[in-house]
């Protein structure tokens, strides 16, 4: 097998088989697929779209590039929350420490920046002390002190995805609808979380600028969540000017 054959198969608008999705994920994340041929499926995607079990697929072995963690030993039941983004969103910073407050613990990995906004990492990083990168004993032993943390994804979780996620902010490919569903769902199912919601966005500051892709974008997500064992619902929140 070999990218230009995978690359081709979408380009001429044909379905990925799993044999295809699963090489090209794994030779990706090894190196073996360069970026520039990543981007050009990338781009493919973007143009010709995914069917549901090829997005599945592309999640699951996103999923299966790296480590999944577990919470099972934490005294309280997790559940979690991801926006898609927009400009001036910052629901994480009082949304954490509230659910806490409730009972459950919130394990709240969180991303970097993508095309026009920020990410909430970006924001936390200008208090100065604060770091974004935690081991697995520090995220647990936070989480078992005060039920909340906000952190980045280690290396071990969806190692593909951190390297997908940084070559569609720079190839134009980011409002690709199963590459944001995959991403997004891929490194929130390796986390581990029992429970999550999703904070669709949509609007002209958000990268869904109509309800019907947004629709699209959450019932993907769902479904993807739905399938791998997590109990996971979406809304549509408006992001048609900033975010007080």
């Amino acid at each position: 097998m070999d990218a230009i054959s995978v690359i081709r198969t979408k380009r001429d608008r044909e379905t990925l088989t799993d044999e295809q999705i699963d090489w090209v994920i794994d030779a990706y994340t090894r190196g073996e697929v360069a970026d520039e041929q990543m981007a050009a499926l990338a781009m493919a995607v973007l143009l010709n779209g995914m069917t549901r079990a090829e997005t599945a697929r592309w999640t699951a072995a996103m999923i299966a590039s790296g480590e999944r963690m577990d919470f099972s030993s934490l005294p309280r039941p997790t559940a979690d929350k991801h926006s898609t983004g927009g400009v001036g969103d910052k629901i994480t910073l009082p949304l954490a420490p509230l659910v806490a407050a409730c009972g459950a613990a919130v394990p709240q990995l969180s991303g970097r920046g993508l095309g026009h906004t920020g990410g909430t990492l970006d924001k936390l990083e200008s208090i100065p002390g604060w770091r974004a990168l935690l081991s697995n004993d520090e995220m647990m032993a936070v989480l078992r002190d005060v039920g909340a943390v906000i952190c980045a994804a280690g290396d071990g979780l969806a190692p593909a995805d951190k390297k997908l996620y940084a070559l569609r902010d720079v190839t134009g490919t980011v409002e690709a609808i199963p590459l944001i569903a995959s991403s997004i769902m891929s490194k929130k199912i390796a986390e581990g979380t029992g429970a999550l919601v999703l904070d669709v966005k949509v609007g002209s500051g958000a990268f869904m600028k109509n309800i019907d892709d947004a629709r699209e974008l959450a019932s993907t997500m769902v479904a993807l969540g739905t399938d791998h064992g997590v109990r996971t619902t979406a809304l549509l929140t408006d992001m048609s000017t900033p975010s007080a």
